[in-house]
């Protein structure tokens, strides 16, 4: 199972749009993380980049993120990724949390950038 997640400085990046890094998470069928990956955006960031297509091609089958929209939701679950939102904290903690059972979709979606208009990066 391939898991992926904004990342940023180690941690969970708070907003998926905003993130110019993936962590790729391998794991193995004792549930056990055997493999990290950095997959970067080609487009700086996720906002419009084409990263559900690039990390389904990596496998990827779950997306612990922290605040998304609906308009990335609807593209990860066309790649055929599972969104789970309200993910925060150490990245690799964040992974263990969720193979343990401990984390659930947040069921909120960010309504901020809808439609991924104009945002600032920073």
């Amino acid at each position: 199972m391939k898991i992926a997640i904004p990342f940023q400085n180690g941690y969970v990046n708070d907003h998926f749009g905003h993130s110019e890094n993936y962590a790729v998470f391998t794991v193995n069928p004792e549930n056990q993380i055997v493999n990290r990956a950095i997959v970067k955006s080609e487009q700086g960031c996720g906002c419009k980049s084409g990263i559900g297509q690039i990390i389904a091609r990596e496998g990827v089958t779950i997306m612990l993120a922290g605040n998304i929209g609906a308009g990335a939701i609807h593209h990860l679950y066309t790649e055929g990724i599972e969104v789970i939102r309200g993910c925060a904290g150490p990245a690799e903690k964040v992974v263990i949390d969720f193979l343990n059972g401990e984390i659930n979709d947040g069921g909120q979606t960010c309504s901020q950038h809808e439609g991924c208009g104009d945002h600032q990066h920073s």
